[in-house]
């Protein structure tokens, strides 16, 4: 090449450069837009290498020849836990909805080998924040006011950072009330699309590269629940609802739900209401809260949201979404001395009543040992069929090993070694996590969601150690679920009976007699139960 043809060249890219550093530092568009692109690269680049690099390990592991089974595992075992902490680095880096998927694979132990599970659990307290000048700047764009106009005091310190968004405490100027204000994080809505489309094509190609593993239905999930729960005027919606319907139950649940302030798409002002969590047992012993207590409202609290018709089910109460408050006896609105408050109303479910009746029918065969009843509900439920695939519903329904499952004890709680049982089962011989990925991959949506609901109130009621074991906790569901199949035969005696004709009265009493019976087993439990403290209590 020519000098002169070089030191063209050389004028072209330096006026290239220097034009564009010349737009980077005066054009507003041109810099957000070269900011957006570079970013975005990272964030492609960062979920393509960890996607690559977790591919490998697993193709390397699998694509090998063991002398025993047991060998297998172990290999296994160690490939989970470098793919998790691979993937772990990568959701953190990324932060923002794949912190919210950390947070779901923590959950999935029924699903999930432990070393994927256990690697996510820092995802819970290690959530990136916003700065206050970002947060400031949000508010004002958001709410046609500064921040400090709006309020007379606001504490720049999150009291709580999530995926999705962090809480400040502030002071409101006007009224001079203390107040919880939940923000989005501001850089969530530019990249939620993109983040949204890497998430699916990951499990895509998972799907293609491990057909007998299938999570695309967690892509899925993602999706159609991440956009409802960035708008905070459905989380207000929400609130105002669930607090209003629950007032009429406050006797058996001691719930609280925080008033809502103000609502915008991005901004929640909320009443502040502090509490510990709820499995927080030295807090419980301090303030002489009895476990037994929170464990049953904690139970009327989700059994009535998952069995009343048109009642919306809360989809995320994890640890962190529920605390306990202890209150003085002479201030209470109920018979108890705490009030449970639940957070974070972003994320609700209507189940259609059919599916309520028919988990209700299925609940009530457990409970019975009624193995024909429960196949013939399972597959209502959730189109289960064939008997390992049955075995694995019924075993992830009831967080139980399929033995315990198909003859239930409610006396018998949960030990750790079952629950080791369960997850060695998991990783055994015989094709069940296949078939149990391929199961969760065709379920409807909503069941997966009352799956979780199950597993976090499961967990959260285990925590608290109730001295009365889970029996109570079992009876009161199994309440719930006898009304709701009362009022279908009542409905459905009705429909094809004449209005006055004895048949229809000897039914619809029959139905009576069963459902009394079925709730009667609560009352006669807590009768008992007098009778046997006051006998402690006096000596005998």
């Amino acid at each position: 090449m020519k000098p002169k043809t070089k030191f063209g060249f050389f004028k072209v890219g330096a006026a290239i450069g220097l034009g564009g550093s010349l737009l980077y530092a005066t054009n507003d568009t041109f810099r957000d837009t070269t900011r957006h692109l570079v970013i975005t690269s990272e964030r492609v680049g960062v979920v393509v290498i960890a996607t690559m690099r977790c591919f490998r390990l697993y193709l390397k592991t699998l694509g090998k020849e063991y002398s025993t089974h047991q060998e297998r595992l172990q290999a296994l075992s160690k490939t989970h836990l470098k793919a998790a902490k691979i993937t772990l680095k990568a959701l953190e880096a990324n932060g923002g909805i794949y912190i919210k998927l950390g947070q779901h694979i923590t959950a999935l132990t029924y699903l999930l080998p432990r070393e994927w599970t256990d690697t996510m659990i820092p995802l819970q307290d290690r959530c990136p924040r916003s700065s206050i000048e970002e947060i400031e700047d949000m508010f004002e764009l958001d709410m046609g006011i500064s921040l400090y106009e709006y309020f007379s005091d606001f504490d720049p310190e999150p009291v709580g950072v999530a995926s999705l968004a962090q809480v400040h405490i502030g002071t409101l100027k006007k009224s001079g009330e203390k107040v919880a204000v939940k923000v989005q994080h501001p850089s969530l809505s530019e990249f939620v699309p993109l983040d949204i489309y890497l998430t699916r094509t990951v499990f895509g190609l998972m799907r293609k590269v491990f057909p007998e593993y299938p999570l695309t239905w967690l892509g899925d999930e993602l999706q159609n629940s991440i956009y409802v729960e960035l708008n905070f005027t459905n989380e207000a919606a929400n609130a105002k609802k669930t607090d209003k319907y629950f007032q009429s139950f406050q006797n058996v649940t001691a719930l609280r739900v925080p008033q809502i302030v103000s609502a915008t798409p991005r901004i929640l002002i909320m009443e502040y209401v502090a509490g510990s969590r709820l499995d927080d047992l030295k807090y419980l012993k301090d303030h002489h809260i009895n476990p037994s207590d929170v464990s049953s409202c904690l139970s009327h609290i989700f059994n009535n949201m998952i069995f009343t018709p048109d009642v919306g089910l809360h989809c995320d109460p994890h640890g962190g979404n529920l605390a306990i408050r202890a209150v003085k006896k002479s201030e209470s609105k109920t018979k108890y001395n705490f009030e449970i408050v639940l957070y974070d109303h972003g994320l609700y479910r209507n189940i259609p009543l059919q599916m309520k009746r028919d988990y209700s029918h299925f609940w009530l065969s457990v409970l019975d040992n009624n193995i024909p009843e429960m196949r013939k509900y399972a597959e209502k439920v959730a189109g289960i069929k064939g008997e390992q695939k049955f075995r694995i519903f019924a075993s992830a329904i009831t967080g139980r090993d399929p033995e315990n499952a198909l003859n239930y004890d409610i006396k018998k709680a949960r030990s750790a070694d079952e629950v080791v049982n369960m997850q060695n089962q998991l990783q055994g011989e015989g094709g069940v996590l296949e078939d149990l990925m391929d199961m969760l991959s065709r379920m409807p949506r909503i069941v997966l969601l009352i799956l979780k609901t199950n597993d976090l109130t499961r967990s959260l009621d285990e925590n608290l150690n109730n001295p009365l074991g889970p029996e109570r906790t079992f009876l009161i569901m199994a309440n719930y679920c006898a009304k709701v199949v009362y009022d279908e035969e009542i409905e459905i005696n009705n429909k094809h009976h004449k209005k006055y004709s004895l048949f229809r009265a000897l039914t619809n009493i029959k139905s009576w007699f069963a459902y009394q019976k079925r709730i009667s087993s609560l009352y006669f439990y807590d009768l008992f139960m007098i009778f046997h403290n006051l006998k402690s209590r006096v000596g005998f």
